[in-house]
């Protein structure tokens, strides 16, 4: 008899000859999660608090989306520096716009303020210098410009605007492009140094920016290389010369490209995700036919790089006036005549300050609603050492507003409200800068020290002096202000 009795053993799973995992290796995966989590926590941690802004920078150029952490300093409401309720004065901002130059006194300074002398790095004495360029002059190349489109955006307006053809009634070509140039891509916040190398290599330069970078800026943090320390370095450690002036116009930057000088000029820049800054640009060529001008731009022109970052000229100006036009030219010491018959007017620096009040006149009567022209009459009127009317321009400016970062480029509103004992203005302006980044700027210790010496707070003021000193050693005002106190 057969047994038809079936086998009732269950079916086993291929599955069930493996082992469960051990509860070690599970734990150890729970582990190496959590601990790379804590690990990029630690590592934002790091990035955003303890690597100085540089370092992010050089982070950022590896792993680019890294950018996203990096901390910024809050605009402040509206954008634009803070008002400051100005003092009662005889001075209505107003009455500036119908100010003649040459029919006004004098202001005499306040009984109130101790008169201390004033050395900036353009009026210090001049250093042995040491020549480490070639000594024949290069010879300027015309080439031709690159062709632009038809329209391009205009940075104040946002219209379209038509290029149009500039009028050249002087001797000078049409159109002309210096030769000879090294362009140069800066590294993080170093227009001033990368531009100073730009414009030196024309001469023979052989160093990259960090050489005038630790001349000019040897705290990498500093915000602001002013344009009379690029004037004083070239002057006191190269073997070629350069002029600072404010008050020019784009007909003299042709005039001094064609005649074979670099210019270096200080704009205003918002490029594309930034906010409002300072900038440095090398001005090499021109073409009125196009009305363009061609620039070595240290921050946009990478892509250009020899060949030049092209704009028109009512743009050059537009971001040139944030800045009152100011400009720095770059010659040999045999070609000083020349220059000087080039600037015309504008070779004495009182003229040129006065040229650049006229204009920025001109442009607060067609808008009064202008910030940067009112600022601009300020800046003018503190280099004539008109301080009263300085301070009433400057308190327009803030009414009606200029960029957030306007102090830390340029410190003419320090210099009227001190000079004419509105101490706590100065106060209250650099503890704007001390709040929004600016404490790297040092002439924001030297000012809050200037205010505390001249108030017989003695202890106060050294503090301030040497706080500005450490933001950059090579800063003669400071180091002079400590000697007097210490002497």
């Amino acid at each position: 008899m057969h047994n038809n009795r079936q086998d009732t053993q269950p079916v086993r799973s291929i599955q069930d000859g493996i082992p469960a995992p051990p509860r070690i290796l599970l734990w150890g995966t729970i582990g190496l999660f959590l601990l790379t989590i804590l690990g990029g926590i630690a590592g934002l941690y790091i990035f955003r608090n303890v690597l100085t802004t540089p370092q992010q920078f050089r982070v950022v150029t590896i792993v680019p989306f890294m950018d996203a952490f990096i901390p910024r300093n809050p605009t402040p409401a509206g954008g634009v520096v803070p008002t400051v309720v100005p003092n009662q004065g005889d001075i209505d901002p107003s009455d500036l716009l119908a100010l003649p130059l040459g029919g006004a006194e004098e202001t005499e300074e306040p009984s109130n303020v101790t008169p201390i002398p004033e050395t900036t790095p353009e009026s210090t004495p001049e250093a042995t210098i040491e020549v480490l360029l070639p000594t024949p002059t290069p010879t300027p190349t015309i080439v031709p410009t690159p062709t632009i489109a038809p329209t391009q955006t205009s940075e104040e307006t946002g219209n379209a605007q038509t290029i149009q053809t500039v009028s050249n009634t002087s001797s000078r070509p049409i159109s002309f492009r210096l030769g000879g140039l090294r362009y140069t891509v800066q590294t993080w916040n170093n227009c001033g140094p990368a531009n100073t190398t730009m414009a030196l290599s024309y001469y023979g330069w052989q160093e990259d920016q960090e050489v005038a970078a630790s001349y000019l800026k040897p705290n990498k943090l500093d915000k602001n290389v002013s344009p009379h320390e690029i004037a004083n370095f070239i002057n006191t450690q190269t073997g070629v010369r350069a002029l600072v002036r404010t008050g020019g116009n784009t007909e003299v930057l042709r005039e001094l490209i064609a005649a074979g000088f670099p210019v270096i000029i200080e704009s205003g820049l918002m490029p594309e995700a930034y906010e409002w800054i300072g900038h440095y640009r090398t001005v090499v060529g021109y073409d009125d036919a196009q009305g363009i001008f061609v620039l070595f731009d240290s921050f946009l022109g990478e892509a250009v790089g020899e060949a030049g970052y092209i704009e028109t000229i009512s743009q050059v100006d537009s971001l040139w006036r944030h800045f009152n036009r100011t400009f720095i030219v770059v010659y040999q010491q045999a070609d000083e005549a020349r220059v000087l018959s080039i600037l015309g007017d504008l070779a004495e620096e009182d003229s040129a300050a006065e040229a650049a009040f006229n204009t920025a006149q001109q442009e607060a009567r067609a808008n009064p609603q202008d910030g940067f022209a009112w600022f601009n009459m300020g800046s003018a009127l503190v280099e004539l050492e008109r301080y009263e009317e300085a301070a009433a321009a400057f308190d327009r400016a803030w009414q009606v507003g200029v960029p957030w970062r306007m102090l830390w480029y340029q410190f003419g509103p320090f210099e009227a409200y001190f000079n004419v004992g509105r101490y706590q203005d100065v106060l209250s302006f650099t503890n704007v800068n001390l709040n929004n980044g600016g404490d790297n700027v040092e002439e924001t210790h030297y000012w809050r020290g200037r205010v505390f010496e001249a108030q017989g707070e003695i202890n106060q003021a050294i503090s301030a002096y040497r706080e500005a000193l450490r933001r950059n050693p090579n800063y003669t005002p400071a180091s002079e202000a400590l000697d007097r106190l210490n002497s």
